[in-house]
């Protein structure tokens, strides 16, 4: 790539992350703010861009890394050479440029209309290393030594994130189900980054349940009933800390007019999913039937097994940011809570049905896959009503028609960005058609 304007370089560089919004081709970089963090050689400023493709406007967080030559490990960072001669690069994913963003919320820090903030009392070691983790579908990692995580939120918005207000309040009043905020960084009332605790030897719930899956005798139903059980203390925790309340039952009339708009927009994108109408619909309209209050309040939002660690000290719920492409008012509303509970029902199911497409010759896999599916959910839902949760036999209804929900959306997701996993929530979809599935 030859010498180019920051804009320009942007505007080639950014639809080939994996954390652009993408859809059409850019048309448009206009960078809204540049704020230097560091001098020298290489040097640190922040940016953020408006970025236009097709009708949309997304803002983009870039920490631009400057230098007059890039070491060979950075590579992979490059972004292009700027009109003045200089390597431009992602700095999230420069160690030593990553560091600076550690000591700004240790000391303080502000530059420009950039605030680093930590948490009181919060201790944050800064002499450490960086490492950036592998690319997220949205955001940056960073872990620091082994006690402290960063998330740099590439496309940040306006208002209360809430990845920061959840943990922060639920960690403020005890919580051992989160992992602690350390501090932040911002702009004005935008979120920038998110510094936490970090659990080096934690597992994600989602290699737990891989790896069980090709032991001798598949078994994951403690670990499922334990999870089920955390994830009702957690929406516990939640209710008090952020207040409950109830869908009348006029109110239901319009949670089956969102259902079925989403159903409707859904089968457009994924022409496959009209096969299933009938089916679906009528599993939305049968909530009309429902006489009693649905409990609502304020849950997670985007619940599977790859936002929970395995820790020594138990299960820790992580990324309460909820669906990135959701208006932030609908991500901060109350929810029914079996809304989390559908989403992981469906992520004990895609583990399954993952491991069967990825291993197509592995005809013992495919036997025990639905067992083992049954008997993780049953055990999810066994701890999540032994420790106070809501009754999911009495709310059977709901919780049926929001698992659909969970894989109608997943068929769009896999058709728009795998279409090779796009067969794991199809077929979900029409098993539970056909009345074999929850």
């Amino acid at each position: 790539m030859g010498n180019g304007s920051l804009a320009e370089l942007l505007g080639a560089w950014l639809p080939t992350r994996r954390w652009f919004a993408g859809g059409a081709s850019v048309r448009e970089v206009a960078i809204r703010s540049d704020v230097l963090l560091a001098d020298g050689d290489p040097r640190l400023r922040h940016l953020l861009a408006d970025v236009t493709a097709g009708s949309r406007v997304v803002r983009y967080q870039v920490l631009l890394g400057l230098a007059t030559e890039l070491p060979e490990a950075l590579e992979d960072a490059r972004i292009g050479v700027t009109e003045d001669g200089l390597v431009a690069y992602d700095g999230a994913r420069d160690p030593v440029l990553a560091m600076i963003l550690l000591r700004g919320i240790a000391e303080g820090r502000r530059a420009g209309e950039i605030s680093f903030i930590a948490e009181p009392d919060a201790a944050i070691d800064i002499n450490v290393t960086a490492r950036p983790l592998p690319a997220l579908q949205s955001n940056t990692a960073i872990v620091f030594g082994d006690k402290a995580i960063m998330k740099v939120l590439r496309r940040p918005f306006d208002g209360h994130h809430p990845d920061l207000e959840i943990p922060a309040v639920l960690a403020r009043a005890g919580s051992s189900l989160v992992a602690k905020p350390l501090g932040w960084i911002e702009a004005g009332d935008t979120i920038l980054a998110i510094l936490s605790e970090f659990y080096p030897h934690a597992t994600d719930a989602w290699k737990l349940a891989i790896a069980s899956l090709h032991e001798p005798e598949p078994d994951f139903r403690e670990q499922a009933r334990t999870l089920g059980a955390a994830t009702a203390r957690l929406h516990e925790e939640m209710a008090a800390a952020f207040g409950a309340s109830t869908l009348p039952v006029p109110g239901m009339r319009d949670l089956i007019a969102t259902l079925t708009a989403e159903f409707n927009a859904a089968a457009e994108a994924v022409p496959e999913l009209g096969r299933h109408r009938d089916e679906v619909l009528a599993s939305y309209a049968r909530l009309a039937e429902l006489r009693e209050p649905i409990p609502i309040q304020r849950i997670h939002g985007d619940y599977h097994l790859e936002q929970v660690l395995g820790t020594e000290g138990g299960w820790v719920i992580l990324d309460f940011e909820g669906e990135p492409s959701v208006p932030l008012a609908r991500r901060r509303a109350f929810a029914p809570p079996l809304k989390d509970v559908a989403g992981m029902l469906r992520s004990f199911d895609y583990a399954a049905r993952h491991q069967v497409l990825e291993h197509p010759d592995d005809s013992t896999l495919r036997e025990i896959a639905p067992g083992w599916v049954k008997a993780c959910q049953e055990a999810f839902l066994t701890g999540y009503g032994e420790a106070g949760g809501e009754d999911t036999g009495r709310d059977a209804a709901l919780l049926r028609a929001l698992t659909l929900q969970k894989a109608v959306y997943e068929a769009v997701y896999e058709s728009r960005h795998r279409p090779s996993w796009l067969p794991i929530p199809m077929n979900a979809i029409a098993a539970a058609a056909q009345g074999g599935e929850r």
